[in-house]
């Protein structure tokens, strides 16, 4: 069993989802403590776990330059992307759930459909490793955080950068957008 390096709970609050050093993404019931499901396709360390916003779909991100999309129902996956070039560290899905976010050591940030799996938009910017990504809560704009010590503020529509803003010699490793208005 390897080290646990990402965490999210579902939107009911009834499972939470893990992904490990060890390649595996698990669901663990809330209230037993007992695995639910395991999932274990990824080649190598995942890095990232999201709950879709309806609860039935999961996202997963890892060190083998892909993020997965799962039916946590079934446990099957649905779709894989691929065109990151380096590790995928951060992932998320928009408010409607239509909308994939991943962020990577290959310092960008790229936009997915959920349902064709083709990239939206690619994004760059960081002189550094992407490590945190989030939406806002209408899902226009998006948050990176990196390696090069800052914030990026993104419109997801158009790629364009709106706002950098230097994080004063910090690393920031985790982005909570629920509270963000543009």
């Amino acid at each position: 069993q390897g080290r646990v390096t990402s965490v999210a709970l579902s939107p009911n609050g009834r499972l939470i989802l893990s992904g490990s050093r060890d390649r595996t993404v698990r669901l663990w019931n809330i209230e037993t403590g007992q695995t639910v499901r395991s999932f274990s396709d990824h080649d190598n360390q995942v890095l990232s776990v999201a709950f879709s916003p309806d609860g039935r779909g999961l996202l997963t991100g890892s060190f083998d330059n892909r993020l997965r999309l799962w039916d946590v129902e079934s446990g099957k996956e649905i779709r894989a992307f691929e065109g990151h070039t380096d590790c995928v560290t951060s992932v998320a899905f928009s408010p409607d759930g239509r909308r994939l976010l991943s962020g990577s050591h290959d310092q960008t940030l790229r936009l997915w459909d959920a349902d064709s799996g083709h990239e939206i938009c690619f994004f760059t910017g960081h002189q550094g490793r992407v490590w945190s990504v989030a939406f806002s809560p209408d899902g226009r704009r998006l948050l990176s955080g990196g390696s090069d010590n800052t914030l990026r503020l993104w419109d997801a529509e158009t790629g364009r950068q709106l706002r950098c803003c230097w994080a004063n010699g910090e690393r920031w490793f985790s982005l909570d957008m629920t509270t963000f208005q543009p």
